[in-house]
Formats: C-alpha cells, structure tokens, sequence
C-alpha cells in the first residue's frame, strides 16, 4: 500500500481534478463571506430539524450536532461503477456466507473459515441454525465501509451487517446542498439519491413472500444514539415508527397496538442488537424488545431486516476471509480489496503485530465507532505499552491493520480551507436485486492528522457527489 496521501480534488501536480472543475470555479468566484454565512445558515438549519446524534457519557450533553461541511466529496460515475460492482459483489458473498452458515456449512468443511471462528464468534446466533428465509438474504441493508490508499485505490476498511446507520445524514446533506448552493446542481450533471426511502421500502417489502407486507421501523427509543435515523426512515418510507412496547405476539404472529385495535405486522425493519429483541430469547433484561419475537420468526410468519446472527459476518476476525468467500461462493475474483491485516489470534501474526505497535492501527474484533483502538504513529508510549499488554492478554480478540493513507478533501477549518481525512460508506439495499443508490455518507476527520471519522469521535460529514463524466 502507498504511503502517500491521494486528494480527491487536486492531482500531484496540484491541478484540479476534471470531475472537481466546475466546483472549483464556482468557490473561486464565490466571496468568502457568503460562503461563512450559508455554512452558519446549514448548522441552525440542521439543529433546527433535529438532526444530531446521542454521544453517551458526554458531560455536555447528549445531543451533538454532526459537523457538516459544505466542501462536497465528488466521485466520477466511471469510477463510481467500479465501486458499485465491488460493493453488490461483496455483499452477494456475504449473504451467501450467512445462508451457508446457517445451513450446510460448505466454506468450513471446505476448510477455507475456521469454525472456531465462527461457530464460537460472539455474533453466531444457534437460533438461526437450518432457518430458510425468503430469496435467502439475511443483510438486507448493509453500508461498506471504504477507503482510498495514496495511489487512489479503493480499499474496503470493514462491512456493516447489523444496524448499519448514516443513510439520514447522507440524504439530509444533498438536502443541505441543493437548499444552499442551488447554482452547483445546475452546472453539473450529479446523480440523485433522493430515491432511497423508496428503495429502502421496496427491498423491506421484498424480503417478505406476501403481496403488500405490513412494514414497521423498530427502534430501542429516543434515548438512542441514532433515534433521529429512525424516525427519519420511518417518516420517508410512510410506515410506523415501533418501539418493542407498541408490539405483541399472539399465535406466533407479531401485532401492533393501535387505536383502531391489533393490527398485523409482516416486516420488521430493526434498529436494535440482536441481544435485546426478545427476552425469551436473548437478554432478559431487555425491555426493548418483543416476547416471543423469536418464535414468531422462527414459525415464518415475519421477516427480521437485518436477519438475527448477521453479526458474524462483519466481525472484524472474519472480515480477513471475505476475499475467499467471493472466490469460494462467486468464483471471481474481488473487485475491492481487503487493507493487509494480521490476525492476532495466529502467534506468528501476533509476534508481528507486538513487534510493530508503533506503526500500527489495532482493533477490537468486537468494536465499533473508533472506540477500543490504537493508532500506534499518535499513541504515546505508555499508550503503546498498555495495549500491549492487552493484546498478550487477549490476543483473540484484537486485529492489526498497517496504518492508512487515508485520501483527503478540502474541508473548512477554522483558518480558512485545508486538507482532511476521509472515509465512503455506501449503502447497499438486497431484496428481488442487490442495488444501491450512486453515493453514501462521506465521512471527514476534522481534526488536523486525525485518521478517525467517527461522529463520536468528532468527525464530521459531506455530501458525496457522483458526477457524470
């Protein structure tokens, strides 16, 4: 991989990229202060519609504005499908990883994933083992994670099979936009995303064999870190926003409570852990969930999106073996690439990993959000050590990835514009035909050398222009 930084606008020589031209005129003839006022105009705008995000343990408050920048991430649809064939390729195999798992276990017994890694991984789920679902997918919404190397190469960091989340600030930032800068759309041709709730509703309904399924959003509740998302999804879609208390399960079939009494409900699109759905089940403690939802799944009279036990599939010990799984299930070759990474779990990869932590970026299989890693080129040396010693401890439960080139894209900043981090994450939508709108959330490391885009972690977002070549 290159160890140099790939800017998205500008070339080596510093001249403006072809698919950024239009825009650079446009800032270029734009007086700055015009530009300070509709950045000041999108930040009320945003905080007036509600939408933030919960940042839990935050001794300021809970909610959080997302910074948003109105500097734009644009893509050339050339490459663009590039992207997009990687992205329905990789989420095909998964898929198909997921119905194998469950199933005859082909990729074990073919000795390509070590059982132990999944049979024993915290996200395999026995309650879905011999379960047929509809056209057999199990990640019906999922957001690749990618990244692009200091040679402009697209590298795909980890795959979101859960609760995947972000689409709402994707779709409320071209929103942004198009309010704000209404002259950029007129002098360039960038693709619309506006399409998604519909998508998103017709996958939902899709996964389910019945003609017109009753669709529902289930969310833990306001209190939750992505609470706007869900009630934003809903609002767009045209369904009802649920909490587990709005639902009960009668005769293996799930109902909803209205005013008008019980009524039917077909799909569930669900925003909450596998832990906490139902109590019987899973967590009983939870009070977020549905007794007996399980049961209900189990006897074919509903459709979880995502499916329950996705989480095997994006764990970060299983993610080295993607690349084998579109060989194994496709028989191609991955159109996007892994990022090298050691599996710690192999004494010989820890002894590398231990012998590099300087130079290294080290991950929790388990973790999410930016926490519970180390950036070993900013860490200081007791932070070094003490992982150290966590990684001895608990060499399982670690990766090691070499440190990224993460490309940039000129961001403002408090002094004016300058150069940030950044990351893609695509949505891709599964049901009759795996597609995905041209975009995805773009997300910006505000922080000057800052390789974290995490909205907890202070990063920031962008609106992602595919821009017709």
């Amino acid at each position: 991989m290159s160890r140099t930084f790939y800017d998205e606008m500008y070339d080596a020589s510093g001249e403006c990229r072809p698919h950024y031209r239009e825009f650079a005129r446009w800032l270029a003839d734009t007086p700055q202060e015009l530009l300070a006022q509709r950045r000041r105009e999108a930040d009320l705008l945003f905080h007036r519609a509600g939408i933030t995000f919960t940042l839990y343990g935050d001794e300021q408050g809970t909610e959080r504005l997302i910074p948003f920048d109105t500097i734009p991430r644009a893509i050339p649809m050339s490459e663009w499908r590039t992207v997009e064939k990687g992205c329905i390729q990789r989420v095909k195999a998964l898929n198909m990883f997921l119905a194998d798992l469950y199933h005859n276990q082909r990729i074990i017994k073919a000795g390509i994933v070590p059982a132990e890694q999944v049979l024993a991984n915290e996200g395999y789920q026995i309650a879905m083992q011999g379960l047929d679902l509809h056209r057999d997918i199990y990640a019906h919404i999922a957001g690749v994670d990618l990244v692009r190397d200091g040679d402009g190469t697209y590298y795909v960091l980890e795959d979101n099979l859960r609760t995947p989340s972000g689409v709402s600030y994707m779709l409320e930032d071209r929103k942004m936009m198009m309010r704000l800068f209404p002259e950029l759309f007129a002098a360039q041709r960038v693709a619309p995303i506006d399409h998604y709730p519909n998508l998103l509703l017709d996958t939902l309904k899709s996964s389910s064999p019945l003609d017109n399924p009753s669709v529902v959003v289930l969310t833990p509740g306001r209190f939750n870190s992505a609470y706007f998302e869900h009630a934003f999804l809903a609002r767009e879609m045209g369904v009802e926003l649920v909490e587990g208390a709005d639902l009960f399960v009668r005769d293996d079939r799930v109902f909803m409570r209205t005013t008008a009494g019980p009524q039917p409900v077909d799909v569930i699109y669900r925003r909450l852990d596998d832990a906490f759905l139902d109590p019987l089940a899973f967590n009983p403690e939870s009070m977020l969930g549905v007794p007996g939802l399980l049961a209900a799944y189990r006897s074919g009279n509903l459709v979880l999106a995502n499916a329950i036990g996705t989480g095997v599939a994006d764990d970060k010990s299983i993610y080295p073996y993607v690349g084998d799984m579109i060989r194994f299930y496709l028989d191609e070759e991955p159109i996007l690439k892994n990022v090298p990474t050691w599996q710690c779990r192999k004494p010989e990869e820890l002894s590398h990993v231990l012998a590099n932590l300087p130079e290294l970026v080290v991950k929790e299989t388990q973790g999410s959000g930016g926490y519970g890693m180390l950036v070993g080129p900013a860490a200081s040396a007791k932070e070094i050590e003490t992982f150290r010693e966590r990684l001895k401890a608990r060499p399982e439960a670690y990766i090691a990835q070499p440190t990224l080139c993460l490309s940039t894209c000129p961001t403002f900043v408090e002094k004016g514009i300058a150069p940030r981090h950044i990351d893609l994450r695509p949505f891709v939508l599964s049901g009759r035909e795996t597609r995905l709108v041209p975009g995805g959330l773009t997300r910006v490391a505000l922080r000057e050398g800052s390789l974290v885009v995490n909205s907890s972690q202070g990063g920031g977002t962008k609106d992602t222009w595919i821009v017709e070549d």
